[in-house]
């Protein structure tokens, strides 16, 4: 009696289990319970297994579809599916036991890898595609799901989604707000694949997304899934891959639904279980399958499909080499191991390399973002081997791709693929102009020819171009600090129609761009003002990128501009927390860049700082950094030098950061208001003025005897024979610098020079006569502080005297804190590096008390 009890809650439990079975069942259990010897149990559980299998049968044909879906939502409904989720791992044995009989004995997470990146990314990925697919037909229901990932994964994701846009809702609707407005011009981009269209070649070595098979039918796709249902394990690796070619037929949209279906997920793992033995021309074919379905560049069996394809690299062909890794380049798969094992393959066979096979390679390092080191010079020589057969947009390509992969041609080398594209220029399109531009912008390379072509072109060019195209000629220009109006002004013209299509990352490169080449606001009267209201748009953005926000407001105070607002944003304390935690960026010198512009040329601020100790912080590695390299450069370390003998020792000259935020070093000197050396060790008001007679006093230039002025050094110093004599001595005249002409060839950079006046050499030599008349000395301040500045040419716009943004700004400051600049400049200083002692003690006594 207690044994047909147990078979009779058993089958109690089974009938609950399945409730279209509960007739056939019940009769199973009764003639279990009048008959309970042993033998008839085991032939009422063989007629129940029959039964069961007969069941299952049924209930995959077509005609069940509509009960199964309905049954499934009633399911949900009651929490039952949630509750079988969260116990999905750890599972009863009586209720293994039962799932045995009903299900495939099929585990999805050992097969699916549930590392935490790949099922994030995943079930993200899969969210987005199930809010945006329409409802599946009765066909392409199924009752359970054991052959996806966790299902948990998709609830507790649209949870978390749930959560995000609630968090998030306002945030979103500040920055949807502004997207596109009505009446706006459309964006233009560039298509990075069209070099394909310049030869045949490329079909046989890169997947042409524009051209799709013809279309199959929604129905033919569903017969193809109800056999993977019917063939199950017996499916040959060529059935599998046939399968997966004739889904790649459907439409995209129809490509959404299957993707989201039980039973392709099931051809997905017969399709990795036959891996190792689908030929290479198969495994091809699916990869190009799994291109045309769309599938999730994170979906984890991609890579499974990688190692197999990487473990193959040594089998394969030049071509199906590069059709692999245009394949996973297509899926938006970055793919680090078998780009490896595809350098590796293609060195040994790098005698093959045509113009097309060239210029695919060098796509795919770009798109990869690498190039092994043992690369880069067979590239070079290779590339100038074909140089001149290649086409325009090829030649565009390859700049890209040289740029991406971070490849560092010679000067040479680079100077002759730009050479090529300025005689391909007219024939080239706007994005492959703008590629050469970033290899240029990489290379700091100064090509005078192309740059002349683009004042011409540009122009022409720019209503048609798109925000991103207009902010990376802008952005070159600003790299190689090349200001031409003709380029600037033309961007600067157009961008307001664009404008709208400004991510904030393009906003703040052109901010900067302009900022750096001494754009001034008047001249683009809709510039600034437009670009600064698209930061405002924007500004939910710099919660994730804060360095946009910083490059942008620098560039606005380079040209004068001061956005209070955003001010406030850049200097609050969460965002200077935020900021700081970049561990790739050093930001905190752009804060206190920022902090200390804001306390310069903001007198009336009210609104946040950085604290004390950020400053100290940041101050004292700038200053670190300047000791280790601009204090040791020789052009620095001569100024100082010949500034200590010429005002009387090293306690009149400080090398330091006058304006340590502008990260930049000056020479200071002080002088008194009858132009005396002062001493810095000193307060300025406790100076004690020498007496007339107290000559050996070392407080100035009398204390030196310096070198005495002979005739042969005059004659050097003015470049002459002999100086003839003057009858009479004429009033003292400033002395200006003027051209020279070398006498030796060797003397060639020597190209100015300093006419010694009698008045000068009255100067040199009787330094009392540098008192100015008491009227002026009483109008003059107690002390005059100089801010000595050694310029290089990194200082200024290209080939000009016109200061960069940030150069110039710091001129503005020093002004605005009480200091006199007294430059040097390079084209004047450099040369006299090579003159003597007395010509650069002549050249700096004219520079510090010139007035």
């Amino acid at each position: 009696m207690q044994l047909s009890t147990v078979f009779r809650l058993k089958i109690f439990s089974d009938v609950h289990e399945a409730p279209e079975k509960r007739s056939s069942a019940a009769v199973e259990g009764f003639n279990g319970l009048i008959q309970p010897c042993g033998y008839l149990l085991r032939m009422s559980a063989r007629a129940l297994s029959r039964h069961v299998a007969a069941l299952r049968l049924y209930a995959h044909s077509p005609s069940r579809g509509v009960y199964k879906a309905q049954h499934l939502c009633s399911r949900l409904e009651n929490g039952e599916q949630e509750k079988e989720e969260e116990t999905d791992t750890v599972q009863q044995p009586r209720k293994a036991a039962a799932s045995r009989r009903y299900t495939l004995a099929y585990n999805p997470s050992a097969y699916y890898q549930k590392g935490v990146q790949h099922s994030t990314n995943l079930g993200g990925s899969e969210m987005e595609e199930e809010a945006s697919q329409p409802v599946l037909n009765a066909a392409f229901r199924q009752q359970s799901n054991p052959y996806t990932v966790s299902s948990s994964r998709h609830l507790s994701s649209a949870k978390n989604a749930l959560l995000s846009l609630a968090f998030s809702r306002e945030r979103a609707s500040k920055v949807g707000k502004s997207a596109h407005p009505k009446g706006t011009q459309a964006d233009v981009k560039g298509d990075p694949r069209a070099f394909h269209r310049c030869r045949p070649e490329y079909l046989s070595m890169a997947h042409d997304i524009s051209q799709r098979p013809p279309a199959i039918h929604f129905k033919e796709a569903s017969l193809l899934l109800h056999k993977v249902t019917l063939m199950k394990g017996n499916m040959e690796p060529s059935d599998i891959a046939h399968f997966l070619c004739e889904l790649g037929h459907l439409a995209p949209e129809q490509a959404r639904v299957v993707r989201g279906d039980t039973r392709f997920y099931m051809l997905l793992r017969y399709s990795v279980e036959s891996l190792q033995n689908f030929t290479t021309q198969q495994l091809l074919e699916v990869l190009r399958a799994f291109v045309r379905l769309g599938l999730s560049h994170s979906h984890s069996i991609l890579g499974l499909y990688e190692t197999e394809f990487g473990r193959r690299a040594s089998k394969m062909d030049l071509y199906q080499l590069l059709l692999v890794a245009d394949l996973w380049r297509c899926l938006g798969r970055s793919v680090p191991h078998y780009l490896e094992r595809l350098c590796d393959s293609i060195s040994q066979i790098f005698s093959q390399l045509g113009p097309p096979e060239l210029v695919q390679f060098l796509y795919i390092l770009g798109e990869g973002r690498r190039c092994p080191a043992h690369l880069v010079q067979p590239l070079e020589g290779m590339l100038m081997r074909h140089l001149d057969k290649l086409k325009a947009e090829e030649l565009g390509t390859v700049c890209l791709g040289l740029f991406k992969s971070q490849i560092s041609l010679s000067e040479e080398a680079t100077r002759r693929v730009v050479d090529r594209a300025c005689s391909l220029l007219e024939q080239m399109s706007d994005f492959g102009m703008v590629n050469v531009l970033k290899l240029m912008r990489f290379s700091h390379l100064d090509h005078l020819p192309w740059l002349e072509a683009l004042g011409v072109e540009v122009p022409r060019r720019a209503p048609q171009m798109g925000v991103q195209g207009l902010m990376h000629v802008a952005l070159a220009c600003s790299a190689l600090h090349y200001h031409d109006d003709r380029i600037l002004l033309a961007v600067a013209e157009h961008l307001p129609s664009v404008a709208s299509h400004c991510r904030s990352k393009d906003a703040a490169k052109l901010l900067w761009a302009f900022g750096t080449l001494g754009i001034r606001p008047n001249q683009c009267p809709d510039l600034y003002p437009c670009l600064t209201e698209i930061l405002r748009e924007r500004e939910a953005e710099f919660q994730r990128f804060p360095e946009h926000l910083l490059t942008a407001l620098l560039g606005l105070a380079f040209a004068g501009q001061f956005p209070t607002d955003l001010l406030r944003v850049a200097l609050s304390p969460e965002f200077v927390s935020g900021a700081s935690r970049s561990q790739e960026l050093e930001l905190k010198k752009d804060l206190l860049t920022l902090d200390g512009t804001v306390g310069l040329e903001l007198p009336s601020w009210s609104g946040p700082r950085l604290s004390l100790v950020v400053r100290e912080e940041v101050t004292k590695q700038l200053w670190e950094f300047a000791q280790s390299d601009v204090c040791q450069k020789l052009e620095v370390l001569e100024a100082e030098a010949v500034l200590q003998e010429l005002l009387g020792g090293h306690a009149f000259v400080r090398k330091r950061m006058i304006l340590p935020h502008m990260r930049s070093i000056d020479l200071e000197v002080h002088l008194d208001p009858n132009e005396q050396p002062l001493p810095l060790t000193s307060e300025p008001g406790v100076y004690n003025r020498p007496a007339p007679d107290e000559e050996s006093t070392p407080t100035g230039w009398e204390r030196h005897t310096g070198v005495t002025l002979t005739d042969d050094l005059l004659a050097q110093l003015t470049s002459a024979k002999k100086i003839p004599p003057r009858p009479s001595p004429k009033p003292f005249q400033q002395p200006a610098l003027r051209p020279v002409e070398p006498q030796a060839e060797r003397e060639g950079i020597l190209s100015v020079g300093v006419d010694l006046t009698d008045g000068l050499l009255h100067t040199l030599t009787k330094p009392g006569s540098r008192s100015p008349a008491p009227s002026l000395a009483a109008s003059k301040p107690s002390v005059l502080r100089l801010a000595v500045q050694v310029t290089n040419r990194n200082h200024y716009c290209y080939r000009t005297q016109q200061l960069l943004g940030l150069h110039a700004m710091k001129r503005r400051q020093l002004a605005l804190a009480g200091y006199r600049v007294v430059e040097l400049p390079h084209w004047e200083w450099f040369p006299l590096l090579r003159r003597s002692r007395a010509q650069k003690l002549a050249y700096l006594h004219c520079k510090i008390f010139s007035s």
